[in-house]
């Protein structure tokens, strides 16, 4: 089929050619399947690496052990943090750190505790002695998290750091920690019984995701 265009009193002054329209709708839709298919290989490769994530083996005895803060549920850690400090307080008994630092900034206005505020409570309730806990309470993101507790590392002469997390974080957390400096980081890695992975593991792939735009401006 053929189509016209005319103006009034006129003859025909152009012609534009069916078959030409459908190899535009053709062209237009192999590329959105191209870019659909590089979405879906992308997110494939981020949840492999995501899931090859594990604690380092074996572990070096380390100056700190830098725990990374999640939500606060009012004035107490949320279930998902405390089960990284219950891991980071099996490696502290084990001895393989001297101290913790603990980072996070207010969730909500008004909380009355920072996430920071709040795992140093939950520590030493749980017997730590408040010198061997060094806290940091302005951190939004993993990369200020980190950020902020290699300063504190400066500060206070360390060289050697554990980073305690959740497994499905341990790769973006490892990824800026070297990116910031630290030393040989080691991971320590807990699974959680609390959390639903489809829901984090997903939003771990758009982090990631983020990090990685985020490193190329770095």
């Amino acid at each position: 089929m053929e189509w016209y265009v005319y103006q009034r009193g006129s003859s025909p002054i152009r012609k534009v050619s069916g078959k030409r329209r459908s190899r535009r709708k053709r062209r237009l839709a192999v590329a959105c399947a191209v870019v659909a298919a590089a979405g879906l290989l992308w997110c494939a490769v981020v949840f492999n690496k995501i899931n090859s994530a594990v604690t380092s083996s074996p572990m070096a005895e380390a100056d700190a052990g830098v725990i990374l803060g999640m939500s606060m549920w009012g004035d107490v850690p949320s279930p998902g943090l405390k089960e990284r400090l219950d891991y980071g307080l099996q490696l502290y008994r084990e001895g393989k750190f001297g101290r913790f630092i603990v980072s996070g900034g207010l969730d909500q206005e008004g909380y009355k505790y920072t996430e920071g505020q709040g795992m140093r409570n939950y520590l030493v309730e749980q017997g730590v002695p408040d010198e061997d806990i060094l806290m940091e309470n302005e951190a939004t993101s993993t990369y200020e998290n980190l950020l902020f507790s290699k300063e504190i590392m400066d500060r206070e002469g360390m060289a050697s750091a554990i980073i305690i997390t959740h497994s499905f974080h341990g790769t973006r957390a490892l990824e800026i920690a070297e990116e910031l400096g630290y030393t040989a980081p080691e991971l320590g890695l807990t699974e959680s019984a609390v959390m639903s992975m489809a829901k984090y593991k997903s939003r771990e792939i758009l982090a990631y995701t983020k990090w990685k735009l985020q490193q190329l401006f770095l």
